[in-house]
C-alpha cells in the first residue's frame, strides 16, 4: 500500500488509473523540491523505491511510465539520534559522531551512501524562538487588518511568548499552541466583549507575569 501511494497501484487494483502521488507530481512538475518527513518511519519497500530514485535518478511507475527525478531536489528529515543533539550539545564532534552512529544502525548502508549531504540541525534557542514569535504575530496582524485593527507587542510580551514556547525536545511545536492560548484566544475574547473596536490598536504588555491587553484608540498609538 505504501509503495502504491508513491508509484501507483498495479493493474487490476483500485486506483490504477490515478497514478502514484509521487510519480504523478514529479511527472507534471519535474522541477520540484520533494520532502519526505520522518523517513525512518517509512515501510521497508519504500526504501527500495528510494534507492532506485537516488541511484538512477528515475523510476518506473505502475503504468509503465518512466519518471525522471534528475531535476528534482529530494529532502528527507529524520529524528534518528536526536536525543544526542540535546545530551552532548556542547561537543559538536561527539554529537555528530553519535548521531551518525544511530543513522548507520537504522538505515541500510546502500541508502546512506546515496545521500549527497547530511545536515544536523541543532535545537532551537530562545533568540530563534523569539523570531518565530514575530513571524506568528505578523500573521495575526494581517487577520486583524481585515477589521481595521492593529497589534503591537512590547519587548517583554515577545519574550514572554518565546519563554512559554521554549522546549528543547519538541522545538517550536509548543510555541504555536502557547500563542493561540495566551495571545489569540485572550484577544478574541476581548474583541467579543467589545473591549476593542474597529480602528483600535491592541497593545500587549506584561502585568503580574501575564499578558495584559490595552486599547489604544485610533490616533493615539504609543509604544513601550
Amino acid at each position: 500500500h505504501a509503495v502504491s501511494r508513491l508509484i501507483g497501484a498495479p493493474p487490476g487494483y483500485v486506483g490504477y488509473d490515478e497514478g502514484g502521488q509521487l510519480t504523478e507530481a514529479v511527472r507534471r512538475r519535474p522541477y520540484s523540491v520533494i520532502l519526505f518527513d520522518e523517513i525512518e518511519k517509512a515501510h521497508p519497500d519504500v526504501f527500495n523505491i528510494m534507492l532506485q530514485i537516488l541511484d538512477d535518478g528515475r523510476v518506473t511507475d505502475a503504468q509503465g511510465h518512466t519518471v525522471d527525478f534528475k531535476n528534482s531536489v529530494i529532502i528527507m528529515t529524520s529524528n534518528v539520534g536526536s536525543q544526542y543533539i540535546l545530551d552532548v550539545a556542547g561537543d559538536e564532534e561527539q554529537m555528530r559522531s553519535r548521531v551518525m552512529e544511530s543513522m548507520r544502525a537504522t538505515f541500510r548502508p546502500e541508502f546512506l551512501n546515496r545521500i549527497d549531504e547530511m545536515i544536523i540541525f541543532h535545537s532551537l534557542t530562545k533568540p530563534e524562538l523569539r523570531q518565530i514569535v514575530l513571524l506568528q504575530v505578523k500573521r495575526l496582524e494581517k487577520r486583524l487588518a481585515d477589521r481595521k485593527m492593529s497589534l503591537k507587542l512590547s519587548e517583554s510580551a515577545i519574550d514572554f511568548l518565546a519563554e512559554i514556547g521554549f522546549d528543547p525536545v519538541y522545538g517550536a511545536r509548543p510555541l504555536k499552541r502557547g500563542i493561540q492560548r495566551e495571545l489569540e484566544t485572550q484577544m478574541a475574547k476581548g474583541i467579543l466583549r467589545g473591549d476593542f473596536v474597529d480602528g483600535d490598536t491592541i497593545f500587549v504588555d506584561i502585568e503580574n507575569e501575564r499578558l495584559a491587553f490595552k486599547r489604544l484608540p485610533a490616533g493615539l498609538v504609543t509604544a513601550k
